[in-house]
């Protein structure tokens, strides 16, 4: 039905006075509803179809997150950003004596019921609690006693059974950036990778090893992110007919998803905020996490493409009902995994040139 329509509207876009009725008729309502804020409001009333899966999905997130904050669950993403504020606060320049007075007794409790979860038995990341605790346990040795509001939170933090586990040498706390041990990589060879970067849609018809896909996703995952949340999933899909039944589902497979070995559905989740005022983050985050991604696939010899993921409601519920997504789930986009077909085309796809893209102090 949806594919009918799809060439019902092509067909009547293709006959020249349709087309231009149509552009002409689009210019002149834009020209109207978006030339100010409230126009553009009233013209979202009638038409609040259009971005009511993305209200729908940062309201179900907040509801998540609320909901959430005294479960226990392998990643605890309040306990993450708060952690990350102190982390923030102890690499000032210079660092005030006392700071975080106004969140350090919320993290600590934050940290206390993910403790208890861990003490229950329950699936808790194992290096979330130990950088916490790592954190926690320096921001009281370097903020001086004579605070209440610091001084409590230090009295309730030392109650806390310490969970096990060690830091194996992976640093926990803030460190002098000199101990970053530099890379050997040159900016050629970088520039020489991405270059080799291209969408691939054709693929040899052999598997991809998983180990490959998790070691180009360890490289995605030291992408930055807003205060540490992570707040994106990768769910891999290898098996032929998920594949085809996965990556025949966006409007941009058409044609090829038929032959795509593997295929990577990249999923945000809204969950991780308590503000609509970040619904933007999990589109920066795993978009950036991505990038690194497609990087070290063509280091391991793999190619790949991202497949575009338009907010297009009936395909929207398809893939939900599909993947059994939850309200606050949404679909950044999709990438298709294999070995490169060598004698198969590739679009050359030239780039902007940098004075377009770029320019230097223009401001208002």
């Amino acid at each position: 039905m949806i594919n009918r329509l799809k060439k019902l509207a092509k067909d009547l876009l293709a006959v020249p006075l349709v087309r231009k009725a149509y552009e002409g008729g689009t210019r002149t309502v834009l020209g109207v509803f978006g030339s100010h804020r409230l126009p553009a409001t009233a013209y979202s009333l009638p038409g609040f179809l259009t971005f009511n899966r993305e209200q729908y999905a940062v309201l179900a997130g907040r509801r998540a997150y609320y909901r959430q904050l005294s479960t226990s669950r392998p990643t605890h993403v309040e306990l993450r950003r708060n952690i990350h504020r102190l982390e923030k606060g102890m690499s000032m320049q210079p660092r005030r004596p006392v700071f975080a007075r106004d969140f350090i007794a919320e993290t600590v409790d934050f940290y206390r019921i993910a403790v208890e979860g861990g003490a229950q038995g329950r699936s808790i990341e194992d290096d979330e609690l130990l950088w916490a605790r790592e954190v926690l346990t320096e921001y009281f040795d370097i903020v001086a006693p004579g605070d209440p509001r610091v001084d409590r939170a230090r009295a309730e933090f030392a109650t806390i059974p310490v969970p096990g586990g060690e830091t194996n040498g992976v640093p926990m706390r803030p460190y002098p950036q000199r101990d970053i041990k530099p890379s050997d990589i040159t900016y050629d060879q970088l520039l020489a990778l991405a270059r080799q970067r291209r969408s691939i849609r054709w693929f040899e018809q052999r598997p991809v090893p998983r180990e490959l896909i998790d070691q180009a996703l360890l490289v995605g995952r030291e992408s930055p992110t807003a205060c540490n949340r992570l707040p994106y999933e990768c769910l891999v899909f290898d098996e032929p007919d998920l594949v085809r039944k996965v990556a025949s589902i966006p409007f941009g497979t058409a044609g090829y998803h038929h032959q795509i070995p593997t295929v990577v559905v990249v999923k945000g989740n809204l969950d991780s905020y308590f503000s609509p005022r970040d619904r933007h983050a999990i589109y920066v985050d795993s978009s950036l996490a991505t990038m690194g991604f497609l990087y070290a696939l063509e280091t391991l010899g793999l190619s790949s493409s991202v497949i575009n993921w338009p907010d297009f409601e009936p395909l929207e519920m398809k893939m939900a009902h599909t993947l059994g997504l939850a309200p606050h789930e949404r679909v950044i986009c999709l990438i298709a995994v294999g070995y490169a077909d060598r004698d198969a085309l590739v679009p050359a796809s030239p780039k902007k040139s940098l004075d377009v893209l770029r320019s230097f102090n223009v401001a208002r």
